[in-house]
């Protein structure tokens, strides 16, 4: 299951091209569920990619620096020992 939220967000949609014509400053979060793949890969020469995708197609990609990407790993660990979640 994929969720987006969109914060102040404005879309034109003309001609069969969306276009953003809201202002600069809109945010927005996506969440995905149930994810039944994940892949861990280089992007770019100074970037490792995690790409998460449910059963229905749904995906979510994410780039990250070395050092981030490290901390992702660390968390996870912590998680490992100290949560029921890894039981």
């Amino acid at each position: 299951m994929l969720t987006l939220d969109f914060e102040e967000f404005a879309f034109e949609l003309k001609d069969g091209a969306v276009k953003h014509v809201g202002p600069s400053n809109s945010a927005a979060t996506a969440k995905l569920y149930d994810v039944e793949g994940v892949e861990v890969r280089e992007f770019g020469d100074k970037r490792v990619k995690l790409a998460f995708a449910d059963e229905d197609g749904n995906e979510v990609e994410v780039a990250l620096f070395p050092e981030a990407a490290a901390e992702v790993a660390r968390g996870i660990e912590a998680l490992e020992d100290d949560s029921p979640v890894f039981e």
